[in-house]
């Protein structure tokens, strides 16, 4: 199907600015995942892969403990989630994820980054239906081929959407609610698979490719995003120029 994982720009790991900012973000996300659920990774299979995520990103122990900490306690913030869609330079659909206690402040942010990068921010659902939300595996290939993937997702009673192979790396694209089934699946099939990636996703159903000018401002656009306070997640369906 052509989704092209490795091409699309849509982790705050590879855009965030500086490294606080994305400490930040992750302290919320898991404190988050822990007050949802239990504080208690072995339990709690979402915090538990968050971590994971945060540990990845070289997020410090103490930032990951100091948000399980605090999720023990009573009180403490009231986070929210919210989604907000909109078309962004270059004619590309975007689709922006954001974990706040002010939401008044965090649609001014939002705003101010479509408004600044002559973007226009859509209603709920003006962009959504060109997305999947999909679980996604990416990992080095190793010693299976896409088939053999294939065939252990569907023994596992896994609603695989693809499997891709690119340049050595195999990317699985399966149904958001099957994450936890198709992770394990992978782990079985080679227990010693190290994931490049392993999220929950908006994968865009077709790209939009920007050059010069364009390419340019989109950059820009999603670096503002990614310096708002409240912004997690921002996907989209630009295909960028190689850096």
């Amino acid at each position: 199907m052509g989704r092209s994982f490795e091409n699309r720009k849509h982790s705050i790991a590879k855009t965030a600015a500086q490294k606080s900012k994305l400490y930040s973000k992750y302290g919320k996300m898991l404190y988050v995942a822990a007050k949802n659920g239990v504080p208690d990774p072995e339990v709690n299979p979402g915090l538990k892969s968050m971590m994971e995520k945060a540990k990845r990103e070289q997020v410090p122990a103490h930032v990951i403990e100091k948000a399980i900490e605090k999720a023990k306690g009573t009180g403490g913030e009231d986070y929210s989630e919210s989604r907000y869609e909109g078309f962004g330079p270059g004619g590309t659909s975007v689709i922006v994820d954001c974990l706040t206690d002010n939401p008044n402040r965090t649609i001014t942010d939002v705003r101010n980054c479509f408004n600044k990068s002559g973007a226009k921010l859509g209603m709920a659902g003006s962009v959504g239906h060109l997305f999947d939300h999909l679980a996604v595996f990416s990992f080095k290939q190793g010693d299976h081929d896409p088939d053999q993937i294939l065939e252990a997702m569907l023994e596992a009673d896994v609603n695989v959407d693809d499997v891709e192979e690119e340049d050595g790396q195999l990317t699985v694209f399966a149904a958001s609610s099957d994450f936890f089934k198709a992770k394990q699946a992978l782990l079985e099939l080679n227990p010693d698979t190290e994931f490049d990636a392993q999220e929950i996703a908006f994968v865009p159903q077709s790209n939009t490719e920007l050059t010069g000018d364009d390419a340019e401002a989109f950059e820009k656009f999603l670096d503002m995003l990614h310096d708002c306070e409240d912004v997690q997640h921002v996907y989209h369906n630009a295909q960028l120029p190689d850096a």
